[in-house]
């Protein structure tokens, strides 16, 4: 007998467009206004071709500003992907509307972890498939790096403080205060401070990081 499909599990980006001095402004002093903007669009194509690869649903890459977008529509056009402008408000608002447009359980990423790999995203789908409400990447910093819902969850992005190491904390206190399914996976790094330059030079990212050292 055939195995069953695996129920599908969407995957939802939030991306802010590559424009200089707008995107990895703490980053700006290490590799300038241009070469950070450069960085945080490759992140943004690495990000999309693992989530692709990933296959275990649709993907939609959430942006900001509302397309039309010339890198965005680039990236549109060499990959299986669909866009949707990010609505106004703060980051539960725009994480919350990405979970809302999905018809099932979603995974919600950024583009500032170039550890997360296909096995992460698999995992993570396969837990919502398995019957948890929610699963969570943690990062390093105190925040997350993915996180997961089988449905709608407007309790774990209200009136949260973003941007301060304890997000992962408090999203581990409503999971609990609303009775919520949950599985962690192992903690995870993004790539948002100077500091942090010199572990992505370990990854696939260094040749990029000499390129810009030349071109600086």
């Amino acid at each position: 007998m055939a195995s069953a499909t695996p129920e599908p599990v969407a995957l939802a980006i939030l991306a802010k467009a590559p424009a200089a001095g707008a995107v990895k402004t703490r980053l700006t002093p290490a590799l300038g206004a241009d070469g950070a903007a450069a960085l945080h669009a490759r992140l943004i194509q690495r990000t999309v071709e693992t989530a692709c690869a990933a296959a275990t649903g649709p993907v939609t890459l959430w942006v900001s500003p509302a397309p039309p977008n010339e890198y965005f529509t680039a990236l549109a056009s060499r990959f299986p992907i669909g866009l949707a402008a990010q609505p106004d408000g703060d980051l539960g608002v725009r994480m919350l509307a990405a979970c809302q447009a999905a018809t099932g359980p979603v995974l919600v990423i950024g583009t500032d972890c170039p550890a997360l790999t296909l096995s992460h995203l698999h995992e993570a789908a396969d837990a919502l498939r398995a019957g948890s409400d929610v699963v969570v990447i943690p990062a390093e910093d105190g925040g997350y790096v993915l996180i997961g819902t089988r449905r709608p969850q407007p309790g774990l992005f209200a009136e949260m403080t973003w941007g301060v190491d304890t997000v992962m904390a408090e999203t581990r206190r409503r999971v609990a205060q609303h009775g919520l399914r949950s599985r962690e996976l192992p903690t995870s790094w993004d790539v948002d401070r100077p500091e942090d330059l010199a572990r992505l030079r370990t990854t696939a990212f260094a040749h990029l990081l000499d390129e810009l050292a030349r071109t600086g």
